[in-house]
């Protein structure tokens, strides 16, 4: 199939959203127009690529005509579970923040933002990826509002913020998305995100209660009944340490010596009847230049599941930032210029369908032994019931390589 197929085809999949024809053409210039190789996703340059005289018809597309952005991302969950599916996708959580001026931009505030490294006026949005072996794309998203919106309504009716729309942490939206991701037609086995979220036990025992496994990042002060998780692995004999890649990166396989402990289980999760499902675990990540730099996760899997197998599913958290970026500098997922509410979901739907169509189309090339990329004209690159002992346990397998004796 071209490329001209494949995006006609997502074009009549979205379709029926927009109920007239001028808004459908509308729509299709508007992804056509995230799609090209202007320097900048802004309303003139994406107008001008159109052929429109002025952004208007743009802007009318984002902030006031009439399409259910949900029902758009439905959409868009089932293409990439059609294109991409696979029996052991994992949902990526993250947030990515997007740098603005003013104080109208809904939910702007001065806050920490992780893409800058800093605290800047931005607003967050909280993320969800998709991925597996075939690719990764962006299924959906939740824009953080802080209290210092949610406190003032009229504030919020400016920016035409929803009167139900109260405050919910980072935390609380991303159990949103991985619950419309259950309802979803994704095949999903895992759930993988940064210790933001990993350290929420409320958010590890919504994904448990799921029936879903996962690798979940943690400080280094979390505590793993009742030890912080750095003590634990402080007091790892020296053959505990593995040397493992955790996937594929720029430069090649991504190399660090990990550690696993196998935790006791919970029985009221855990056990099916008298019969042990999951195991429990807490891994240990070393940087092999730099020992001192080690990074955490909390672990929940089938018990068949080795240690290898976390160690792959923990590498797959970097893939939502390959997203981040591919979306940000290939669809402008970032270079928005609306203001209210319903325009930055709307701009932010429409850039994770475009980036989404890239990812398949690459897939689809790939399958086919083609290029990596398959470009248009117009593109520049599309592009246990335990004992009661601590036991660290081997890669290459779900058996112990030794006890570390600690009794709980």
């Amino acid at each position: 199939m071209t490329w001209e197929r494949e995006l006609d085809a997502l074009f009549l999949r979205i379709g029926h959203r927009f109920g007239r024809a001028d808004l459908r053409r509308r729509m299709r210039d508007y992804v056509r127009g995230l799609l090209a190789p202007v320097s900048r996703k802004n309303g003139w340059q994406v107008a001008e690529f159109a052929g429109h005289r002025t952004p208007d018809g743009f802007q009318r597309l984002l902030n006031s005509a009439n399409w259910n952005t949900d029902d758009v991302r439905d959409d868009l969950q089932a293409y990439v579970a059609e294109h991409l599916g696979e029996a052991g996708g994992v949902l990526v959580i993250d947030d990515t923040g997007f740098v603005k001026k003013g104080t109208t931009s809904a939910g702007v505030q001065r806050q920490y933002s992780g893409t800058a490294g800093r605290t800047e006026n931005c607003q967050i949005g909280v993320f969800a990826a998709y991925a597996t072996t075939r690719g990764r794309a962006l299924v959906d998203r939740e824009l953080y509002l802080p209290k210092s919106w949610t406190d003032d309504r009229e504030r919020c009716r400016a920016a035409k913020v929803p009167d139900e729309r109260g405050f919910a942490t980072k935390g609380a939206l991303a159990k949103r998305l991985v619950l419309r991701a259950l309802a979803s037609d994704l095949p999903l086995a895992w759930v993988a995100a940064d210790s933001a979220y990993g350290q929420e036990g409320r958010f590890r025992r919504l994904i448990e209660q799921s029936g879903l496994g996962y690798v979940l990042a943690v400080p280094k002060s979390q505590q793993v009944f009742g030890p912080r998780i750095d003590y634990l692995f402080a007091q790892a004999p020296g053959e505990a340490w593995e040397l493992m890649s955790c996937g594929d990166g720029a430069k090649g396989p991504r190399l660090y010596h990990w550690a696993a402990l196998e935790l006791r289980a919970v029985v009221d999760f855990d056990y099916r009847g008298d019969i042990p499902v999951r195991r429990r675990w807490a891994l240990a990540r070393r940087s092999i230049s730099k020992p001192d730099e080690i990074a955490y996760y909390l672990a929940y899997a089938p018990r068949e599941t080795t240690v290898a197998d976390l160690v792959r599913i923990a590498g797959m958290r970097w893939q939502i930032e390959e997203c981040f970026q591919a979306a940000k500098n290939e669809c402008g997922l970032d270079q928005y210029e609306v203001r209210r509410y319903p325009g930055w979901y709307r701009h932010i739907t429409l850039a994770m369908l475009a980036h989404a169509y890239l990812t398949v189309t690459a897939a689809a090339a790939a399958e086919k032994g083609a290029a990596g990329t398959l470009p248009a004209p117009w593109f520049r690159s599309p592009w246990q019931k335990s004992a009661g002992s601590w036991h660290f346990a081997s890669a290459r397998t779900t058996k112990p390589a030794g006890r570390f004796a600690r009794t709980l």
